[in-house]
């Protein structure tokens, strides 16, 4: 598979003291989940709307199927569907008439758009509310319809905001089933922002950090734990065990640190290396008294790439994208 969308040096200034993107490139590979995962205020809306053609950029270039956002934004909408952060379906109109109008909006003929709308309310388990008014949903409810509102065309492309933003666990659960449904049934690119940690860690084949408008890096979830050095094992002993380079010997392992009758492994594969120290404990003769395995977290891969961690940041990060809302507000007055 390529690269299905490619975007090179893109920058968006909103005044000469705001700049909310700072030159990022990267390229989404066709098919896979793509996610972009950073605080508010981080730059991660900002970036989707240039790519959607919502906001011109101030500088760079972004191509979505060989097609520049740009030069052709006609031909780039009719290949993207977009769930934006804020609920847009109308509550007046039931869940499938909201269908509907988003069918006509497409030019979806009506007799395709009517099988298609079947479909997509059955998949989300809503056509028993399909004659419902919308401002009867509970908010799961609601995200579930924008979700497959940005179907209704069978877009090559499909851009979700923030998709499960301030619904519980257990309904961005189910959300996050659909998504994995919705891209395996329709072969489809999903490119989602996200400022929740466990979300971007479940859905996305990749993911890009971006924190003040940068880059700071992009890997699959596995790739950016294990920048971080692996795995750690701690092992306490209940006697001294004298040889703790029979440790640093075993396959994966990278370094042993010992505190008393305790050490610390790190290892590159923390399944395995558990086994061979129980294997060469039994061997030698030592005994354990306790092993307790910790893997890498992505709040810590956030905390290295950033400086920060992404729940302190989350506290102190409205600032930017306020400051952005005012002058966008000011230049529409």
């Amino acid at each position: 598979m390529g690269n299905i969308i490619e975007v090179r040096n893109l920058v968006k200034k909103f005044d000469k003291d705001v700049i909310a993107v700072k030159g990022i490139d990267f390229d989404v590979i066709e098919g896979e989940v793509f996610g972009f995962l950073g605080p508010n205020g981080a730059g991660k809306s900002t970036t989707i709307s240039m790519i959607t053609t919502l906001l011109l950029p101030t500088s760079g270039t972004v191509s979505l199927n060989g097609h520049d956002v740009v030069k052709e934004a006609t031909m780039v909408r009719s290949l993207i569907g977009l769930v934006p952060q804020n609920l847009t379906a109308d509550d007046e109109l039931s869940g499938r008439e909201n269908m509907e109008l988003q069918a006509d909006l497409y030019n979806v003929p009506k007799d395709i758009a009517k099988e298609r709308i079947d479909e997509l309310l059955k998949i989300v388990k809503l056509e028993d509310a399909a004659k419902r008014k919308v401002d009867t949903y509970s908010g799961g409810m609601r995200k579930r319809l924008e979700l497959v509102e940005g179907l209704i065309h069978r877009p090559k492309i499909l851009f979700l905001d923030e998709p499960t933003l301030g619904l519980d666990i257990q309904t961005r659960e189910i959300i996050w089933d659909y998504i994995r449904h919705i891209r395996e049934e329709n072969h489809m690119t999903v490119f989602l922002t996200t400022h929740y940690l466990e979300e971007a860690d479940a859905l996305c084949d990749r993911i890009a950090i971006i924190d003040e408008g940068e880059i700071k890096i992009i890997g699959t979830p596995a790739e950016l734990k294990a920048s971080l050095g692996g795995d750690s094992i701690d092992v306490v002993f209940e006697d001294e065990i004298g040889h703790s380079d029979l440790l640093r010997s075993l396959d994966n392992v990278s370094d042993v640190t010992k505190n008393g009758m305790e050490y610390r492994i790190k290892t590159m594969n923390g399944d395995q290396t558990m086994t061979d120290t129980f294997a060469i404990s039994a061997k030698e003769g030592w005994r354990v008294k306790s092993v307790s395995l910790h893997r890498p977290s992505m709040n810590q891969v956030f905390l290295q790439y950033t400086g920060k961690s992404m729940r302190d940041e989350e506290n102190g990060s409205t600032k930017m994208s306020t400051k952005v809302a005012m002058i966008q507000n000011r230049k529409r007055q």
